[in-house]
C-alpha cells in the first residue's frame, strides 16, 4: 500500500462532498460530481505527468552519472513540455514511449507485460487516465461530459499506479547492449 497522494485526498474529499450534498442538496451534489470527476481526472494525469518525468529524469542522471549538462539538455530537450509526445494516448500500450529508450527496451516491455495481466491492464488503465485528460482539455472543458463516475476515475487512477511506481525498476534492469565505439 502506498502513502496517500494529494489525488487520494482530493477523491476522499470530493466523495464526502458529494455524499454530504447528496442527503439535502441532490442537484447541488450532481453538479459538484461533475466538477470532481473533471478536476480528478485533471489530479491524476497531472500527478502521473509529474511522476514519470521525474522517474525518467532519475534515470538519466544515474546514467549520465550526475553530469548537470547531461540532465538539463536531457530536461530542456526531452521533457519539458513534451511529455504528452511520449504516449499514444488513445492506444491501449505504450509501445511508443517504450521505443524511446530503444529496442531492447521495447521487447523487454513487451515480454513483462505478456507475462502479467495486471502490469498490462495498469498500462491501460494509465493510458486511459491520460486520453480521458486530453479529451478534457481539448474538448471545452466547461461544456464537455465527462462519462466515467469518480469512482471510476479513482479506480483507473488506482490500477495505473502500477505502471507508474514500477516504471524506475524496468529501466533499470534493461541492459541494452553497449554502443559501438
Amino acid at each position: 500500500m502506498h502513502s496517500p497522494t494529494p489525488v487520494d485526498r482530493l477523491y476522499d474529499e470530493s466523495a464526502s462532498v458529494i455524499r454530504a450534498l447528496g442527503l439535502s442538496e441532490p442537484s447541488l451534489a450532481v453538479a459538484a460530481g461533475d466538477s470532481f470527476r473533471k478536476a480528478l481526472v485533471l489530479a491524476a494525469a497531472s500527478h502521473f505527468e509529474h511522476r514519470v518525468s521525474s522517474c525518467v529524469l532519475e534515470f538519466i542522471r544515474e546514467r549520465a552519472n550526475g553530469s548537470g549538462l547531461v540532465v538539463a539538455f536531457v530536461k530542456n530537450k526531452a521533457v519539458s513540455r513534451q511529455y504528452h509526445t511520449w504516449f499514444k494516448w488513445d492506444d491501449t500500450n505504450a509501445n511508443q514511449f517504450f521505443g524511446l529508450f530503444g529496442s531492447e527496451f521495447k521487447q523487454m516491455m513487451g515480454e513483462r507485460i505478456k507475462a502479467s495481466e495486471e502490469l498490462k491492464n495498469s498500462i491501460r488503465a494509465f493510458l486511459e487516465v491520460g486520453n480521458e485528460r486530453n479529451k478534457l482539455v481539448h474538448q471545452d472543458f466547461a461544456s464537455f461530459s465527462l462519462e466515467k463516475t469518480l469512482d471510476e476515475i479513482y479506480a483507473l487512477y488506482r490500477q495505473s499506479l502500477l505502471f507508474v511506481e514500477s516504471l524506475g525498476s524496468h529501466l533499470r534492469e534493461c541492459q541494452p547492449p553497449s554502443p559501438e565505439p
